[in-house]
């Protein structure tokens, strides 16, 4: 998919880590809640409350899950799963597009 129809844009953007990563909470017609946003080049920790999905539409990323070892890397079309209550640490050599889908 690459568009949402029939959504409500928060207007005020979530912004973190000094403007590293930025996006828009998109709220679709049954209540669904996704933030729409970039990551620019940078090395970040982010922690979770809910579980969530990283869907990548542009660029890459390499993103190693809170208990692993090994750094995995994604690129547009490709999704990794966080779990509730956990943290990640993402490296972005370039931007990095994404939607955020909260579970």
């Amino acid at each position: 998919m690459s568009q949402y129809d029939n959504v409500s844009v928060v207007k005020k953007a979530n912004i973190y880590f000094d403007g590293k990563c930025v996006s828009h909470t998109v709220v679709l017609a049954d209540g669904t809640k996704k933030t729409v946003g970039v990551i620019l080049p940078s090395s970040l920790t982010f922690n979770t409350g809910a579980p969530e999905i990283m869907e990548g539409v542009g660029g890459s990323c390499r993103v190693k899950l809170k208990g692993e070892s090994e750094w995995k890397n994604y690129g547009d079309g490709q999704s990794f799963n966080v779990p509730g209550n956990s943290s990640f640490e993402i490296a972005c050599d370039q931007p990095y597009h994404y939607v955020c889908h909260f579970e």
